[in-house]
């Protein structure tokens, strides 16, 4: 039997895809359509719930603005996601490697896990500075390395003796184990914690520009805008942190598929 083409694995991706997208599409279109009626019906007061069309013109009309404050937050989370990620990674090979690392390392990951960012924001401030980044960058890698450490961590340890020994019977050195069995074992972990990672490094790097640091960000617009009782652009600003978690959560999805295809082995018929 003759393998599939390019084409046509790439067609029977777009299928397999298309109604993924759609899905989601259509809820979001269906659900802006019921809170555009509520808010019109119910004469709902804007500063309890602005209707999606006032939400769109701010969008619009702030849009040079907005554009700047999600390369802004954006920046700041990608930034903490690829710090977290590394040390969560390494750290998590670490563990795996030895019990007494996974001891010292456990309580403090349990620890880094519960630390509020409303508390954690202002000290980071405080210590590098009002007007520099560096405190967003640590509070968005804090929260991404927790899920990517515990998440690789499992991973690292789904590898089942058998198959070690079987390897081992037929002579493969360590690093042949790791190469063609640990690791293709836990890349679907590694890469469920960063999707998660991902989401929160964007969520925290929004709450930490509430607490101060330059006012150029996602989340200083945010309360800016509210503090002005101005929540349709409030709302605007909340809708550029979606296309920002968005973005990323897409990209981690994508950058998923791209390396468990590559590493998949290639069965010949």
């Amino acid at each position: 039997m003759s393998a599939p083409t390019a084409g046509g694995r790439g067609t029977t991706v777009a299928r397999e895809a298309l109604p993924r997208v759609a899905a989601p599409v259509l809820l979001a279109g269906g659900l802006l359509v019921v809170w555009e009626v509520a808010v019109v019906t119910a004469q709902i007061p804007p500063f309890l719930l602005p209707s999606p069309r006032a939400i769109a013109g701010e969008v619009q009309a702030m849009w040079p603005t907005l554009s700047g404050a999600i390369v802004v937050t954006g920046t700041n989370a990608l930034v903490g996601l690829v710090i977290g990620a590394l040390v969560g990674v390494g750290a998590a090979i670490l563990a795996g490697m030895a019990r007494s690392v996974d001891r010292v390392l456990a309580p403090m990951v349990a620890g880094l896990a519960v630390v509020p960012i409303v508390a954690l924001a202002p000290v980071l401030y405080t210590m590098f500075g009002a007007a520099a980044e560096t405190a967003r960058w640590v509070v968005a890698a804090v929260a991404a390395f927790v899920p990517v450490f515990v998440t690789t961590l499992r991973g690292l340890r789904q590898t089942r003796p058998v198959h070690r020994d079987l390897l081992r019977v037929y002579a493969a050195t360590r690093r042949q184990v790791t190469r063609t069995l640990t690791i293709p074992t836990a890349l679907p972990f590694v890469f469920t914690g960063l999707r998660l990672a991902s989401s929160l490094a964007v969520i925290s790097a929004i709450v930490a520009e509430y607490f101060g640091g330059p006012r150029t960000g996602i989340g200083s617009f945010i309360t800016t805008a509210a503090a002005g009782s101005n929540y349709a652009r409030a709302w605007a600003f909340v809708v550029g942190g979606v296309v920002v978690g968005l973005v990323f959560y897409g990209v981690t999805l994508a950058l998923e598929h791209l390396v468990r295809r590559r590493t998949a082995p290639v069965v010949s018929r």
